[in-house]
């Protein structure tokens, strides 16, 4: 069960409740799932029940209570524990892991996205490479999400963009329509002003920045330091060395699609039969993954999905000397399900560097 199911298996529970008598109260549009804290216990926790309980004239506990009694029946959820003011701490069954990397491997680096919503996200971003390449990514992560995105740049563009795999829509002002849409679809929502992308900028020309770094170097520069921070921009990002947070990104990827080659010279393939324990961690992140992704579109921050990719880079890393039989070992159904684990985080890693613009080489 990804987050996502997760979020609207809570959000069913609500609806019952609301539809049977048991809470009076607005049925809230979505439902957020989050990691428990440390000290804390399950695989997720929500506190919708405190932030219905004065809609509802009832205790937050009351609320907790009602919920986690709908909650218990429904399949994916071992069990339901209500704790503090009223969290509701959520175990999943078992077989949650091997369902979660089915789900990857069945959506492929579309994992983490959205149906479309027919929601409009309109970008503004000022003429600048570090705001030009945010707003691009950001177009990429919201198209994700399911909006339809039109962007536009505050004054002329710099033809140089494009070699870092910049879309121009429309340039010269917010007000200017995008060009081969805006210019025959009336805008649905012009009272709407787009969010202005105006992260700190750059210290280096777009021009020096490719002939410095590349594409892909300029780019995970631009876009893993937080809008507020300076990028990093400077010729460590082409080392092939794990103090590289690019190189370990890429090279994770090239390790799972490298573990799915030589099982198939050993003669068999992933496949997510059993419960991998000491893949947790790496189970843990991959989920966290369509979270971030709606987190990175809502808050206009690409940069998360960088930290994410990271994240999951480490965890795959760290798990890779564990999948493929040594010596004499024969290929087990223990050896197909760590295999699929790390299939799983190779489609992730590919799938996020692709929204923010990176391609994800098979070998390196």
């Amino acid at each position: 069960m990804t987050p996502a199911d997760l979020s609207l298996t809570v959000l069913h529970a609500v609806r019952r409740a609301v539809g049977d008598g048991a809470l009076r109260v607005a049925v809230p549009e979505r439902v957020t799932v989050e990691r428990p804290r440390p000290g804390g216990h399950g695989d997720w926790v929500s506190s919708v029940a405190l932030k219905l309980a004065r809609a509802a004239g009832r205790k937050p506990l009351d609320v907790a209570e009602i919920l986690k009694e709908r909650l218990q029946r429904s399949p994916g959820i071992a069990a339901v524990d209500v704790t503090g003011p009223g969290f509701l701490n959520l175990t999943l069954a078992t077989g949650a892991q091997q369902r979660l990397v089915r789900e990857i491997l069945r959506r492929g680096p579309q994992y983490g996205w959205c149906a479309p919503t027919g929601q409009l996200a309109r970008l503004s971003h000022r003429a600048d490479v570090r705001a030009a390449v945010t707003a691009d990514a950001l177009r990429r992560i919201l198209l994700s999400q399911g909006f339809l995105v039109r962007t536009s740049c505050e004054d002329a563009a710099d033809p140089a963009w494009a070699e870092l795999g910049v879309r121009m829509e429309a340039e010269g002002g917010p007000g200017h329509p995008p060009a081969g849409i805006g210019t025959t679809t009336p805008d649905p929502a012009p009272h709407h002003p787009p969010a202005l992308i105006a992260p700190r900028p750059a210290p280096h020309p777009t021009r020096e920045l490719v002939r410095q770094l590349g594409g892909a170097a300029a780019r995970w520069g631009l876009l893993s330091a937080a809008a507020h921070d300076v990028p990093r921009l400077g010729d460590d990002l082409l080392r092939q060395h794990e103090g590289n947070p690019l190189y370990r990104v890429r090279y994770a990827h090239s390790r799972s699609r490298a573990l799915v080659r030589n099982a198939e010279r050993l003669g068999f393939r992933s496949a997510a039969e059993e419960h991998v324990e000491d893949g947790r961690v790496l189970a843990d992140v991959l989920g966290d993954h369509p979270l971030v992704l709606a987190s990175a579109a809502r808050l206009r921050a690409p940069d998360r999905v960088a930290r994410h990719l990271e994240a999951a880079a480490d965890a795959l890393l760290d798990f890779q000397h564990t999948v493929l039989p040594v010596g004499d070992e024969k290929p087990s159904a223990a050896h197909r399900s760590r295999l699929a684990l790390a299939e799983a985080a190779g489609t992730v890693l590919a799938g996020g560097l692709s929204l923010l613009g990176i391609s994800a080489p098979d070998q390196m």
